[in-house]
């Protein structure tokens, strides 16, 4: 009995993966912490709204903007913060790419995406 009931609870564990139970965050099954590290090309103009974006930097976040949500948890991310990046800066970076499908006016916690 024992091993039906473990090898019944395997299974509903298995099913609930399957299914994305806990694939539900902001950026999928991927954390933004670890989307954080995808945007290195991007820690100067995360820093210092009068550094240049890189073409790399903006190539990865018009790919991060296609889901603001995530786009927004990346830059707010402890990875991000611990960087050196300022949310209020890291804000500006779709702008400052000139990406005319970016969400403006999304909020990022405290911060509008301008």
């Amino acid at each position: 009995m024992k091993h039906i009931i473990l090898s019944a609870l395997v299974i509903v564990v298995c099913i609930a993966e399957f299914h994305g139970v806990n694939a539900g965050g902001e950026c999928g099954r991927a954390s933004p912490e670890r989307e954080a590290f995808k945007l290195a090309p991007c820690a100067m103009a995360a820093e210092d709204e009068n550094a240049s974006v890189s073409d790399r930097c903006c190539a990865r976040i018009k790919q991060l903007g296609q889901n603001p949500s995530c786009l927004c948890a990346v830059m707010l991310s402890h990875t991000a913060r611990s960087a050196g990046a300022k949310p209020e800066v890291a804000v500006t970076i779709p702008k400052r790419c000139n990406l005319a499908d970016r969400p403006v006016g999304y909020k990022c916690g405290d911060y509008t995406l301008p």
